[in-house]
C-alpha cells in the first residue's frame, strides 16, 4: 500500500486539514479492509478498483466521491484489483458549510454534489500517474469553494484549542477558548457539524489512542490514559471499544502479529 498526505495551502488551512492519496493492490480477488473512527470527516474520489461497503448483510456499490463522515463505529471497505484514492480530510464542523450540504449523521454518505464533475478529469490524471495534477485541480475546487464561505470565527477558535489539546480539554474550557459560552458554542457546534463537542472531543482523543499504539504498539496503555486525560486504564478502555470494537491491548498485539509476518 502506498499512502502520501499534502498540506493544504494556507487559505484552506481553517477548513482542511490535508489532501491524501493512497493506492491499494490486492489482486482479482475481492479484500476488504476496516477504516476506524477518527475526529475528521472526509470527501473520498476513488479510481480503479470497484469500492463498496459492507451494508445489511451484502456489499453495496460506493460512487465517486462519497463522503465519510464522523464515525462511531469501524466500517469495512471491499475492493479488488488496484484501487486508487484522493482524500480530502476536512474538520467536521465546515465540511457541511464547505459543500453546502445539510448536516448529518449517516457514517458514509452517499450524495448528489457539483463536485462530482471533477470525477472525469482527476480519472485521466490518475490514470496517467500525474497524482500531482488531480490535486492541483482537487485544490483549486475547495479554494474557489471556500472563497464564497464565511467560517465562524468562534468554531474556528473551538476547533484550534480542542485539536491543540488532542480533545481532552472539557467542553466549559473549549468555549472559554472561543470566548463564548457553553450553550451557544454546543448550539452553533451541532448547527455546524451534526455533533457535539464532547463526541467530536472523544473521538480525537480516541484517534491519538489508536496512533500511538500503531506506531508504538508496546506503549504502556496505564501511561497513555494519564498523558490523554482519561479518568484511569479502565476508562481509555472503554473508550477505545466504543469506537473500534476492540480492547487497546487486543489492537497492539494485533498490529504486532501483522509486522511480524510482514
Amino acid at each position: 500500500m502506498q499512502h502520501q498526505e499534502f498540506e493544504p495551502p494556507e487559505e484552506l488551512r481553517d477548513t482542511i486539514k490535508c489532501f491524501w492519496y493512497n493506492r491499494r493492490d490486492v489482486g482479482e480477488l475481492q479484500s476488504s479492509f476496516e477504516v476506524l473512527p477518527d475526529g475528521y470527516a472526509e470527501i473520498i474520489f476513488h479510481f480503479g478498483g470497484a469500492c463498496s461497503i459492507s451494508y445489511n448483510g451484502g456489499l453495496q456499490p460506493l460512487p465517486s466521491p462519497f463522503m465519510m463522515e464522523l464515525l462511531n463505529q469501524p466500517v469495512i471497505f471491499h475492493t479488488k484489483n488496484c484501487l486508487e484514492i484522493i482524500g480530502i480530510r476536512c474538520y467536521p464542523w465546515t465540511v457541511f458549510d464547505l459543500l453546502e450540504l445539510p448536516t448529518g449523521k449517516d457514517g458514509v454518505r452517499i450524495f448528489e454534489h457539483p463536485i462530482a464533475q471533477l470525477q472525469y478529469a482527476l480519472n485521466k490524471w490518475v490514470h496517467a500517474g500525474r497524482i500531482d495534477e488531480a490535486l492541483a485541480q482537487v485544490k483549486q475546487y475547495f479554494l474557489n469553494a471556500r472563497s464564497r464561505i464565511a467560517i465562524d470565527n468562534m468554531l474556528f477558535k473551538a476547533g484550534v484549542a480542542m485539536s491543540a489539546a488532542n480533545g481532552s480539554m472539557p467542553v466549559s474550557q473549549v468555549a472559554a477558548a472561543a470566548h463564548a459560552t457553553v450553550r451557544t458554542l454546543e448550539r452553533k457546534f451541532k448547527q455546524s457539524s451534526g455533533y457535539t463537542v464532547k463526541d467530536v472531543s472523544g473521538l480525537m482523543r480516541f484517534e491519538q489512542v489508536r496512533n500511538q499504539l500503531w506506531l508504538y504498539p508496546n506503549s504502556n496503555i496505564a501511561g497513555l490514559a494519564h498523558e490523554l486525560g482519561y479518568t484511569d486504564q479502565s476508562h481509555l478502555s472503554k473508550e477505545f471499544k466504543r469506537y473500534s470494537g476492540t480492547t487497546p491491548a487486543a489492537f497492539a498485539r494485533k498490529i504486532k502479529r501483522e509486522r511480524n509476518r510482514l
